[in-house]
């Protein structure tokens, strides 16, 4: 798919990657660098890239995904005169951001019928915050002209500028990069998922992923998009993932192919992938030996990969099913010798010494890791190390080797409670030895018989293509793809630069897996395969040689031909003396544009991707997942059968395990999962090798017995959905055809217990899915056997539930729902007879008592948080072949439930636990049925949520877009960032305001916790400043003597005034309403100066005002304009006094006097009451109690403290701050009285502090005359 590079240099520049239905839109954003760097954004939905170690805050771009039609792309020019094919990601290099694009590609291979490979030879790097370097690369490039271009005008032009990226571009144009849009080329053909028709970026193995760097941007803006938008991204190509190494398909023509096709007369395919590992990237010398992270250099993984048109299948007429095409893939790997060791570039050949940097013990721990990696994604590791045993330097290479082997936790088994096992094995070939006889490198052959055991052992991977032809004309036909056999086992073959030697080696390795593959169906390759077979190997050491060394591989003659000649001789001493002058002189060159593609230069970080409107719409149909998500439930039958190598069965009906008298309801189940164990007989030949022919006859057997009770039924048919086989045990699971649409992400895992996890007589075979939303895992084991061995069975069950790993490093606890069936081997620890006895009376509560898994699962030392149904059928092994008798041999084995079913998930319900009567084995097979709920999205549903948030967002952030024509503005820094805690609103903007809904004031919805409390006067009022003040306080205060007297009706609100702001006076009391013996409606100044005590403190001391609004002084300024008394705070007062606060808030009023009258206004914090449309009163400033407070003494706070707490607290009423209320007139604390302060106490009334005269009206400067005359000073009595 092509795509097209747009530019807008207007007002903001923008690139587009336009294809024919969809625009990805990139816009640098540098007006948020600086808040980036002093930590003001931070966004909750999309987390900016990681800082780089110099700490260089990340280039940030936005960016925009949307439908080609809703774009608005008319201001955009053509950037590039041609199509690109995909976008390698983003890069900053000398602080400019540049666009990676693949401008030219080729394919090379076709792996399987739709699975295309390309390789690059061009790309270009446009930048998105300046045009300086639009058209540095093509200056003198018309794609258009039709003359010869004038070289003559560089003389007149301006120097020109080097682009920045010219290094970068000439390593990624050199023909050594690969990319696919069809499938993933960074897994494995068995690790990819077998029904993805096109790849997965979220299962990218990034240790081959070589712009892992740049593209990881542009995958977490992926994962932020909804699900529509998602898949339509991926679909149009525009992300691309690249490999280093080697890709090429060689056809093999109908008369050269192994496989005979006749009836279809298409040709077969062969095809070599070497992906090169990025994780410890670098040149020859350069890059040597292994890190502390347990990567070595030059780590290849080869596969090799046979496909041919099927070759006997047959339409099935029970399942309407077809096969189409079969496939091989085998995997081997290479890489440096892991210790850590050096080596300089010398000028003479073979005399670069080799320096130990690290002591044995000190390389174990690096050691143990990559061979802890390499066991968990590829099973038993057998290591074939070419080094030279007489050279010194990898003489001693190879005894650090051994060491590392012989000390390796892989090689520990039998340890009490260990979960390792001896899976790794070590051959060393001297290579240069062997091959010096007559025979020349022919002798290198001897290498088959050595590791021939090993070979088997490890098997290959082998798949099939079926197509379930639709009954009806009107349906679609299912294509899928069944896994028939997998590699259990890898070889790491080395030697000292892994180039020459060892990709001679791993040709030898990879025709003997062709030959086991080919064997097995009986067939032999022809001469010319086996040619064809070689050049590919051939060209691939090339390839390799050219990127770690500079030339072409030594010894490519012989792998080639098969005969070393002088022209070849000839040939590897030129490419000798080449490497000398390219590893001396240009490697160092080459090692910093590695380091820069990958992200490894001091100083670099990724680009920071943002999309304002799609983060946002993640994030709230995360937080309205139940209304577009629903539960089903579906049926379950799993089933386990130990065939005791037994194949007379396969005729038998099945139908009394398969298909169960049960509730009908239970009948015709969406998921049959069927386990076997000893499928084959395990004999010593049969324990190393997986032979998929007796899985493939008891598959046939149950599936036909499944579509005829099926067909009776008048149901959907089943198929085969995917199987595994792990020597003796298997697992197949098959599913009805209308549900295939409802399940994805299908993959399978194995893992070997027998023999220390080299041979598969005993291991696990395990199967997930994902069921519409529900993520399930049936899994099959056979455990040791052995009546006392029950600790060597716990080991077993460790070894496979922390080793057995899905993609991804998925292990089986990843999941919600998790089925284990098979022959646990677990025994019942009785004597034979008595067990018999039991038995026939029909106890099986005493056996079930004696159980060694039960008591094992009781005790906690396997299968923990599993659970079991209540077993109510007799023990299912041993049986006499053909009957119901016990073991009546010599050695009459005790009866023992060793066929068991466990499961674990909330989501789980067991119905059925029984076994049927098939006598042809000395087991009995064991089923159970299960009500699954599964979690289903209604995807349309979501999509029109979707796009219904993301219009609303759209009008609320405007044309803050990508792509949109405004000039810059700040409300661009703030888009996509949220409250920095939950309670708090988001940023705000010249535009956007928190506290402006729709040009309405906001309104908190904030309520108190319970009744009685209100907010903490004692909190700070920036709600920035840590402190450990509470939110809330009570505030108790004395009950009333009675309600009912309470005659108070506040008055209408008035206009504020515009002048100082001063507040009015509460309305006038009624006096007959009041306990006070006497109050006026009269407040004349001289009232407050009757009441200062004579003894004065000097007026320079006196640091706080009374109130914000009755306070004067001599200074001539207007008292600061104080808000409107809010609504909230107009409550009904107490009919005696207003409330005490507790304990600790009891300064809190009186320092709120200075505050107010000080301090700015601060905005309200979001535990506050509504405001109901008015703005909120000013917080009270911290800090240390006026000096007034020696007024008060501490026996008195201890007084009051001790009746707050006795008193439980009636619900508070606000209260006015700085106003004298009215009070008791008796001061002999038979009342309550409110100082000037603001303090209310109990008991007799302190003086107050002493007060500076003032002629100044305390009321001046209202607007409206207000009469305050004839109001009484309360005096004690």
């Amino acid at each position: 798919m092509s795509i097209r590079v747009l530019l807008r240099e207007y007002p903001h520049r923008s690139i587009a990657l336009v294809t024919a239905s969809h625009a990805l839109i990139f816009r640098h954003s540098p007006s948020t660098q600086d808040a980036i760097n002093n930590g003001s954004l931070t966004s909750i939905h999309a987390n900016p890239g990681r800082t780089s170690q110099d700490g260089a805050a990340p280039a940030r771009c936005m960016v925009e995904f949307s439908n080609r039609a809703s774009a608005d792309l008319t201001d955009y020019r053509t950037l590039s005169p041609l199509p690109v094919y995909g976008t390698l990601g983003l890069i900053t290099i000398n602080n400019d951001v540049f666009l990676c694009v693949v401008a030219g590609c080729n394919k090379v291979a076709t792996v399987r019928p739709g699975e295309t490979v390309e390789r690059i030879h061009g790309v270009e790097f446009y930048c998105l915050n300046n045009s300086d370097h639009d058209n540095t690369f093509s200056d003198m490039l018309d794609p258009y002209g039709t003359g010869e271009p004038d070289y003559g005008q560089l003389n007149r032009r301006d120097p020109a500028i080097e682009h920045p990226c010219i290094e970068l571009k000439k390593l990624l144009g050199n023909g050594s990069f690969y990319f696919s849009t069809d499938f993933d080329l960074t897994n494995r053909l068995q690790d990819r998922n077998t029904e993805s028709t096109t790849f997965d970026i979220d299962n990218l193995d990034e240790s081959f992923l070589w712009n892992s760097y740049m593209i990881s941007p542009l995958v977490k803006f992926r994962s932020r998009l909804v699900a529509h938008e998602r898949t339509a991204l991926d679909h149009s190509g525009i992300l691309t993932s690249a490999i280093r190494g080697f890709v090429l398909t060689i056809t093999i023509p109908v008369s050269s192919a192994p496989l005979r096709s006749e009836r279809t007369g298409l040709p077969s395919s062969l095809t070599l992938i070497s992906r090169l590992s990025c994780r410890r990237a670098g040149t020859r010398f350069n890059s040597r030996g292994i890190d502390d992270d347990g990567n070595v250099a030059n780590f290849v993984e080869s596969e090799t990969i046979y496909w041919s048109p099927t070759v006997d299948g047959q339409n099935d007429p029970v399942t309407s099913e077809k096969p189409t095409g079969i496939c091989f893939s085998y995997a081997q790997i290479r890489g440096s010798v892991p210790v850590f060791w050096e080596q300089a570039a010398g000028l003479i050949p073979g005399q670069q010494k080799i320096t130990i940097t690290r002591s044995a013990e000190g390389t174990q721990p690096a050691f143990d890791k990559h061979f802890a990696e390499l066991e968990q994604n590829y099973g038993a590791v057998h290591v074939v190390n070419l080094l030279s045993e007489t050279k010194p330097g990898e003489a001693e290479l190879t005894n650090l080797y051994r060491y590392g082997v012989r000390h390796s936790p892989l090689n520990h088994p039998g340890e009490k409670n260990s979960q390792d096992h001896e899976l790794l094995r070590d051959t060393e070939f001297d290579f240069h030895a062997e091959t010096k006889g007559s025979n020349g490198y022919e002798a290198a052959s001897m290498i088959r018989r050595i590791i021939e055991n090993s070979a088997d052992g490890f098997a290959y991977y082998l798949s099939e293509d079926m197509v379930d032809l639709a009954e009806d004309s009107r349906e679609k036909s299912h294509q899928r793809t069944v896994v028939v056999l997998q590699q259990e086992g890898v070889f790491r073959t080395n030697c000292l630069d892994c180039l020459d030697r060892t990709n001679l080696i791993q040709t030898i390795i990879s025709q003997m897996a062709v030959e086991s593959f080919l064997g097995h169906r009986g067939e032999r390759a022809a001469p010319d395969f086996w040619m064809r077979h070689s050049s590919l190997w051939a060209d691939n050491g090339d390839a390799l040689s050219r990127i770690y060394a500079g030339t072409g591989a030594l010894k490519s003659s012989f792998t080639r031909s098969g005969k070393m000649s002088l022209a070849g001789a000839l040939a590897d001493a030129r490419k000798s003396a080449t490497r000398l002058y390219i590893n001396n002189f240009a490697d160092k060159g080459r090692q910093n544009t590695i380091d820069v593609l990958l992200g490894r230069m001091v100083g670099q970080a990724p680009v920071h991707l943002f999309d304002p409107i799609n983060d946002y719409v993640t994030a709230e149909l995360a937080k309205r997942a139940s209304e577009y998500q629903s539960s089903n439930t579906i049926n379950i039958w799993c089933g386990t059968f130990n065939l005791n190598g037994r194949t007379t069965g396969i005729e038998e009906d099945l139908s009394s395990w398969v298909c169960p008298d049960i509730e009908k309801s239970q009948q015709q189940p969406e998921i049959v999962a069927v386990g076997f164990q000893e499928i084959v007989e395990l004999s010593p030949q049969q324990i190393m090798k997986s032979d998929p022919t007796q899985k493939q006859a008891w598959e046939r057997a149950v599936r036909k017995t499944l579509n005829r009770h099926a067909r009776a039924a008048g149901n959907d048919h089943y198929v085969l959905l995917r199987s595994g086989q792990l020597v003796g045990a298997a697992l197949c699971i098959f599913v009805k055809s209308s549900v295939l649409r409802n399940i994805k992400n299908v993959e399978g895992a194995v893992k070997k217990t027998g023999m220390s996890g080299m041979a598969g007589n005993k291991g696990a075979v395990a199967i997930r899915m994902d069921y519409a939303n529900t993520q399930i895992c049936f899994v099959t084991a056979h455990l040791a056997a052995g009546f006392a061995n029950y600790e060597e069975r716990n080991r077993d069950y460790a070894t496979i539930h922390h080793g057995l790993r899905f993609q991804r490093n998925r292990g089986i606890d990843n999941h919600d729902t998790v089925i284990w069936m098979g022959d646990f081997n677990y025994r019942i620890g009785l004597a034979s007879d008595k067990v018999k006895n039991y038995i026939k009376m029909g106890d099986l509560e005493t056996l079930y008592e004696n159980d060694q898994l039960n008591l094992q699962m009781v005790a906690g030392l396997t299968f923990p948080y599993y659970s079991e149904a209540r077993i109510t059928f007799n023990p299912t092994y041993k049986y006499d072949l053909g009957n119901d008798t016990y073991d009546s041999s010599e050695k009459a084995r005790i009866p023992a439930w060793t066929d068991r079913i466990l499961r674990k998930g909330t989501n789980l319900r067991q119905v059925n636990y029984n076994t049927a009567s098939l006598r042809f084995s000395d087991h009995r097979p064991v089923y159970a049925t299960f009500l699954c709920t599964v979690s289903i999205i209604n995807e349309a549903l979501r999509e029109s949520l979707s796009r219904e948030i993301y219009e609303r967002r759209r009008m609320q952030v405007g044309t803050s877009t990508a792509n949109n024509r405004d000039e810059d503005t700040d409300d661009e820094d703030l888009i996509g960032y949220d409250p920095i805690e939950p309670d708090l609103p988001p940023a705000s903007s010249d535009k956007r305001k928190w506290w402006l809904d729709n040009r309405q004031p906001a309104r908190s919805t904030i309520k108190p916790p319970k009744n009685g409390f209100i907010p903490n006067p004692d909190r700070p009022s920036n709600p920035y400043t840590p402190t450990d003040e509470p939110d809330w306080v009570t505030v108790p205060r004395v009950p009333s003597p009675s309600q009912n007297d309470l005659r108070y009706t506040p008055p209408p609100p008035k206009p504020r005034g515009s002048t100082n702001g001063s507040r009015k006076l509460p309305p006038p009391f009624d006096p007959n309403a009041s306990s006070v013996p006497q109050v006026t409606r009269k407040f004349p100044e001289t009232s407050i100066k009757e009441s200062i005590p004579k003894k004065t403190i000097a007026p320079p001391t006196l640091t706080r005002r009374l109130s914000s609004s009755t306070t004067s002084s001599t200074s001539k300024k207007a008292p600061p304009p104080v808000a409107r008394k809010p609504v909230h705070l107009t409550s009904l007062p107490s009919s005696n006094s207003s409330p005490t606060l507790s304990k600790t808030n009891v300064f809190a009023l009186s320092r709120s006097s200075t505050s107010a009258s000080t301090a700015p206004p601060q905005p309200p914090r979001p535990t506050a009451p509504d405001h109901t449309g008015f703005a909120p009163p000013p917080r009270r400033a911290t800090g240390p109690a006026p000096s007034t407070s020696n007024s008060y003494s501490n026996s008195k706070f201890a007084a009051q403290a001790r009746h707050e707490t006795s008193t439980p607290p009636p619900p508070p009423q606000p209260r006015r701050q700085g106003v004298l209320k009215k009070a008791n007139g008796n001061g002999n604390g038979n009342g309550l009285a409110k100082g000037v302060d603001g303090i209310d106490d109990e008991g007799p009334r302190p003086n107050l502090p002493p007060r500076r005269p003032t002629n100044m009206d305390l009321l001046g400067g209202d607007e409206e005359e207000m009469e305050v005359g004839g109001w009484a000073v309360l005096r004690p009595a």
